[in-house]
């Protein structure tokens, strides 16, 4: 069906059916079961028809090894594996699709040409052979002379220099070939089964157990190797054990390692040192498909590239659970993706924490134009409606990390002369937007068979839990200007619009700026902040130093220090405004709002809290206590910290957390201690 195209009578019914039919084609996750039953296939042709050796007479051109059928089986079967996540690997002709191949990364160019180069050859020879007796044959002749009139013809000197050329080809067929499919394996002797009993037919269910027990006994020699390596052994294969007793639908995972041999030791780090990623893979399996995309290991998607992506894997969503089936999928397989490549090393835990909150950010900009859609669909619009989403705390900031939820607001504005919406169901103004809120809500934190996709908190919006869940916005702008509290204005300082109409979100945006440049008193603003860094002493504690958010000395610390500055100083220097905490401090060392040493040891406390951060809410789902962790961790702690181990990483955080803690109370003019709050 990868070639299949209307070319008669309805073509659009007939368009129509391919589409229908195209799931089933393009399977969603990658289908390396395709491997096998494409080879299988093929075996039984050559057995069938004589074709199993490289012959020159009588030599099949199109089903013989090294043939037309090889070079189609090679690209299709690729296309097969990778078209469900990439469409545009869907193309019919062969030679395209070779192309297209290589431009994306799944073959090698020289493979590309080799293969290409073969199949123009061997499909002139088929010209060739069908013209001499006007009819339908691939089959070279059988008697030398024949063969040497029939060289003559297709251009050649004799019959040895076609052969030269001929076996050439078919030896690089052969050769890419037998690299993709590997060595024939011969298939067990199961019992003929019944696909369509189901779960009913025993040998079925059988068979099926029977295949995955089987690849993971050939994967056991090399995932045990792994093991031994690791820092300890027992106990990773205790783990290891755990992970396969809640692993839910692990054929594909098998099969996938068994031609990806390279994911086994990586699974192997998972498994020991990352069981909350473990506890991901054993719950959504697929989720390890993009490991083996050829752009897993390249250079990190930018925003638009992800939104891209996004908009690819939405265009056929078929309906609108499909639509947020999909959406968790993609949020789980980015946050299990990036959450590797920090296990791994290869990405620094400052762009990771970007593009966390790049997925989230496309995943919100999605949920809210689908529910938006379908909200209106019911409920009409009101005139002149408009809506934003304002991300605050780690997303507004864009330092997330794969544990954090969302903190959003709902900013709405529409015409005051008509307040009520045009639909089946008419809502009045407040009403509606309370009501598209709570959808929104909803679509985010909803459990479906992918589960939840992030945890929602609008605890940040005007009024708290105590006010309305949507906010116009001229309430938004009056509550900021005279009721907000200095702490709602703390964390004003990383609001960001993500989802808006651009003139509306250049409107909020003016109105957060205008907030945030009011000319202040530094020391009740410092007194507040202070105030606020030891309620929050009191409630969360401090005295843990691997607590590295709530430590004295820690994360907080140095996010009061940058908001503290941004508040004070931005109605003389509004350059210093900055939702990403590490910019606000290089910019205010610039406008030498702060002393370029203090300045250097803040940046430099807060890249190793976000380094070891990263690690430790992907691999951890309770507090991080030392003398209970695994050896892995511990050495992937040191690791990323640049550290030769762990005590001399104890010893470092210490040290740091001393020294912020200093630069913190010489800021602020006071240590953390009660006063009066006040509004700011």
């Amino acid at each position: 069906m990868i070639k299949a195209a209307p070319c008669a009578g309805d073509l659009k019914s007939g368009a129509a059916l391919i589409a229908e039919i195209a799931p089933f084609v393009w399977r969603r996750h990658l289908d390396f079961a395709a491997l096998g039953d494409i080879h299988e296939m093929k075996r039984q042709m050559q057995a069938f028809r004589g074709h199993s050796e490289i012959a020159v007479e009588g030599h099949n051109i199109k089903q013989g090894r090294g043939g037309i059928r090889e070079i189609e089986f090679f690209v299709q079967t690729q296309q097969l594996i990778a078209g469900g996540r990439h469409p545009v690997l869907r193309v019919r002709p062969t030679l395209l699709a070779l192309d297209v191949l290589a431009e994306h990364g799944w073959i090698a160019k020289e493979v590309r040409d080799d293969l290409a180069g073969a199949y123009q050859f061997l499909r002139r020879v088929e010209h060739r052979l069908q013209m001499v007796a006007d009819e339908q044959t691939h089959t070279l002749p059988e008697q030398a002379e024949d063969m040497a009139r029939f060289a003559r013809f297709l251009g050649f000197a004799d019959r040895n220099a076609f052969a030269d050329a001929l076996l050439a080809q078919l030896a690089r067929v052969q050769n890419h070939y037998g690299k993709l499919f590997e060595a024939e394996v011969q298939p067990p002797n199961l019992p003929v089964v019944d696909y369509g009993r189901g779960p009913d037919d025993v040998a079925l269910v059988e068979r099926l157990a029977e295949t995955t027990r089987r690849s993971l006994r050939e994967l056991i020699p090399q995932l045990a190797a792994d093991f031994g390596h690791s820092e300890n052994p027992d106990s990773a294969l205790v783990q290891f054990d755990r992970f396969l007793q809640s692993l839910q639908r692990g054929g594909r995972l098998m099969q996938l390692l068994q031609q990806n041999s390279d994911l086994v030791a990586l699974l192997a780090l998972i498994v020991s040192a990352a069981p909350r990623l473990g506890d991901m893979i054993a719950r959504q399996p697929q989720v390890v498909d993009g490991l083996v995309d050829p752009r897993f290991f390249g250079a990190v998607p930018s925003r638009d590239q992800i939104a891209q992506r996004l908009q690819a894997l939405l265009a056929d969503a078929d309906g609108y659970e499909d639509f947020l089936d999909r959406l968790r999928l993609f949020g789980q397989e980015g946050l299990f993706l990036i959450g590797t490549r920090i296990l791994s090393g290869t990405i620094s835990a400052q762009l990771a924490g970007v593009t966390f909150a790049d997925i989230a950010e496309g995943v919100v900009r999605a949920i809210h134009g689908l529910v938006l859609d379908q909200f209106k669909q019911q409920y009409g619009e009101i005139r002149g409606q408009r809506t934003a989403i304002i991300a605050m705390g780690r997303l507004g900031g864009r330092e997330m990390t794969a544990s954090s939820d969302l903190d959003l607001i709902l900013v709405y504005d529409f015409d005051d002369d008509h307040p009520d919406s045009d639909g089946p169901k008419s809502l009045q103004g407040a009403q509606y937007f309370a009501r598209l809120t709570q959808r929104l809500i909803g679509a985010f934190t909803a459990r479906t068979n992918y589960g939840v996709l992030y945890e929602i908190d609008m605890r940040l919006r005007p009024s708290g839990r105590s006010g309305p869940v949507a906010t116009r916005l001229d309430a938004f702008a009056r509550y900021q200007d005279s009721e907000a509290w200095t702490w709602e204005h703390m964390a004003l300082t990383r609001a960001r619009v993500i989802s808006a109409s651009q003139g509306f979100a250049d409107q909020i945006d003016a109105i957060i700026r205008g907030v945030l440049m009011r000319p202040r008193e530094h020391a009740m603003i410092a007194s507040d902040v202070a105030e606020m860094r030891q309620a929050i002493a009191e409630e969360k504690g401090e005295a843990d130093i691997w607590d590295l958010k709530y430590a004295a000395g820690g994360m907080i610390d140095i996010e009061f220090i940058a908001q503290y500055l941004q508040l004070v100083h931005a109605a003389a220097h509004p350059a210093v405004l900055d939702p990403t905490t590490s910019r606000v401090l290089e910019k205010a060392a610039q406008l030498s709002l702060l002393a370029h040493a203090e300045a250097d040891v803040l940046r430099s406390a807060l890249r190793l809290y976000r380094d070891l951060n990263q690690i430790l809410r992907l691999c951890l789902n309770e507090r991080f206590r030392p003398e209970e962790a695994g050896g892995d961790l511990l050495h992937l702690l040191a690791r990323a910290a640049g550290e030769p181990d762990f005590s001399a990483l104890e010893a470092r955080v210490k040290d740091i957390q001393v020294e912020v803690r200093r630069i913190f109370v010489k800021i602020l003019g006071v240590p953390p201690a009660k006063s009066a709050a006040r509004r700011g």
